[in-house]
């Protein structure tokens, strides 16, 4: 019989994002606190065998409310969204695969929307250095930022370019996100950042006013949200997921209500979730 593991692969949220410096090779020095969230992709993977797919389950708005939540098998990075899945060798599943040496059939379920700023495919790789039981800091570091964090996972203060991670200990909380389908390339929003004379963020997130730049679309989003919650949203990392904290008992009518808003003012692309963080 076949060896078939399978490996959730939880969301991170970024919560306050500091850049305290630069490099001489022109990457970033982060002061970050990630948490992982309840929201997670499922790897199916087959030891020794061969093959990797893709399954969409991301829970889109579309439209005026139609809500399409059902398994979508994808192979072609053009159908999906900006920041789509890349189904070939450049998928970080692929790349983790290939690091560590191992070789396996890997269905994945795509829940975390792709170029969100959740992580999502930082912590596909990190969920098969675990399986691979490579958990060196520096063998996940090659393969992304996040991947470090990923490995680790709960709630830590990362640092370095995202190879530090410290572990913090566990807190509660329950975040509203809002997932635009908008294209926010990290790249451009720390050269972006850069360009702006290296602002500080006033809200806890330093790359906030360069992704903005980047996608001066994000400005409405966070306009509407705030509107509708009564609470200024905060961007996740470099973009592009807005969401706000709130109390358990309150977070679920906020989400039908920014569905609501949404539809109502704009009837495009839009993802609403209450994530939490997960006990240990």
């Amino acid at each position: 019989m076949p060896s078939i593991d399978h490996v959730r692969a939880p969301a991170k949220l970024t919560r306050a994002l500091r850049v305290v410096g630069v490099r001489d090779d022109g990457y970033h020095l982060l002061e970050a606190e990630m948490a992982t969230i309840d929201l997670a992709d499922e790897l199916e993977i087959e030891d020794g065998a061969e093959g990797f797919e893709v399954v969409d389950e991301v829970a889109w708005v579309v439209g005026r409310g139609r809500m399409s939540t059902g398994p979508r098998p994808r192979r072609d990075a053009a159908d999906l969204v900006p920041g789509a899945v890349p189904p070939g060798p450049e998928n970080l599943v692929v790349r983790a695969l290939a690091t560590v040496g191992r070789r396996a059939r890997v269905r994945l379920s795509k829940r975390v929307p792709a170029g969100a700023g959740l992580g999502g495919g930082s912590s596909d790789a990190a969920a098969v250095l675990r399986w691979a039981g490579a958990l060196d800091p520096a063998v996940a570091a090659g393969l992304g930022a996040d991947v470090p964090f990923c490995v680790v996972g709960g709630r830590a203060l990362v640092g370095g370019i995202g190879e530090l991670v410290e572990p913090l200990g566990f807190e509660a909380f329950t975040a509203v996100l809002v997932t635009p389908g908008l294209a926010v390339p990290t790249p451009e929003v720390y050269r972006a950042w850069d360009e702006l004379g290296s602002p500080l963020g006033e809200y806890g997130n330093d790359l906030e006013p360069a992704a903005v730049v980047v996608e001066p679309r994000l400005a409405w989003w966070r306009d509407l949200i705030s509107a509708v919650a009564g609470q200024r949203p905060r961007l996740a990392g470099s973009g592009g997921t807005w969401f706000v904290e709130r109390d358990p008992e309150t977070a679920g009518q906020l989400v039908v209500e920014l569905q609501r808003a949404a539809r109502a003012e704009r009837g495009q692309a839009l993802i609403v979730a209450a994530a939490s963080t997960p006990h240990p």
